[in-house]
């Protein structure tokens, strides 16, 4: 038997980072995002040879351990390890034997939410094979305390219900951690100019969140006036993106994504740098409108708004920095996982 699983990464296009406590929690925090077709693929083969085998086979690592009620919580596959304790624990109430083996069409720590989409997918691949009863907001919560509370790991709480709802949604995250997913109906002929017109660059650098994160906690927690006001503007923003898109004022998005630029940088140390200052300039003065960092800033991918042709130019542009356009399409479908 053998139980596969894949959840799609996704694009922050408004609201990014209203959905850190403790920022949603006192005041509300509302994002709008979309799934794109780039995946984190799990693979579980149960075995019973008593071992638990983690696999990474794009990156040639392996480890292995005697099957437990608990695993550390260490080493490369720490994700992997956290869904495993909580299953065992909450569910399967005993060692389980298997082979279990991921890959994630983006590196980590590149602001598309892979880390949280990674959960979600071994989470999907546990729920397929002892046939849980989990429902889509079950399951993004249960990724949600795995990575968040259980693991530790700084971080918001929208890739979790992206991964596992799929399409565009605007996302809701209330005081005692209620979270309302409303999916949007976009036409899609509004989908596929968007995707023409959105060029999604990497920036071939990679940055770790959680220093960020800490940095927008901190501002909440001491009542920083300026990074406050810029979070409250973003909220604002996430309801503008979603009103164009539910319109189909496609070419109102660069505008609206630099409202957010200009804002988002001043929630944080270390959102932006010289270079991503650089290569953001040289986008808009070769004929983007607007474009944000994704995730919580600091290098990864970025996406600029293109409107017409200009993808072209601005494409070309950027190739100076050493970086890479990659396609894409926006999907419809969340989590989806299967037994052959």
């Amino acid at each position: 038997m053998i139980i596969r699983s894949k959840a799609p990464l996704r694009l922050g296009l408004a609201g990014g980072g209203t959905d850190v406590s403790p920022y949603s929690d006192l005041y509300g925090g509302a994002i709008l995002n979309a799934t794109i077709s780039l995946y984190a693929y799990t693979t579980i083969v149960p075995t019973d040879d008593g071992k638990v085998v983690f696999e990474a086979p794009d990156q040639n690592l392996v480890e292995i351990y005697d099957a437990a009620e608990n695993l550390p919580t260490e080493g490369f596959f720490v994700l992997h390890k956290g869904v495993y304790n909580r299953v065992v624990r909450q569910y399967a109430h005993k060692p389980l034997s298997l082979r279990i083996a991921t890959h994630v069409d983006a590196p980590a720590g590149s602001g598309l939410g892979t880390s949280s989409t990674l959960v979600v997918s071994i989470l999907g691949a546990f729920a397929e094979w002892l046939k849980l009863p989990l429902g889509e907001y079950d399951i993004a919560r249960m990724a949600y305390e795995i990575e968040r509370i259980e693991l530790k790991m700084a971080g918001g709480k929208q890739d979790q219900y992206a991964a596992t709802f799929g399409g565009f949604n605007y996302m809701e995250f209330l005081a005692d951690d209620k979270v309302i997913v409303n999916p949007l109906r976009i036409r899609q002929k509004f989908q596929d100019e968007l995707a023409h017109n959105l060029l999604l660059f990497y920036t071939q650098t990679s940055r770790r969140s959680a220093d960020i994160i800490q940095g927008q906690v901190d501002n909440v927690t001491a009542r920083r006036e300026k990074p406050i006001e810029a979070m409250h503007k973003l909220k604002e923003q996430a309801v503008m993106m979603k009103e164009a898109l539910l319109r189909g004022e496609i070419d109102r998005i660069g505008d609206i994504l630099n409202f957010g630029w200009e804002y988002k940088k001043q929630m944080s140390d270390g959102i932006t740098n010289p270079l991503l200052d650089e290569i953001y300039s040289t986008a808009i003065a070769s004929g983007a409108t607007g474009g944000k960092v994704s995730g919580a800033g600091g290098g990864g991918f970025m996406s600029f708004y293109c409107p017409g042709i200009n993808r072209y130019s601005v494409e070309a542009s950027l190739k100076q920095f050493n970086g890479r356009a990659r396609r894409y399409e926006f999907t419809q479908e969340g989590l989806k996982t299967w037994t052959l």
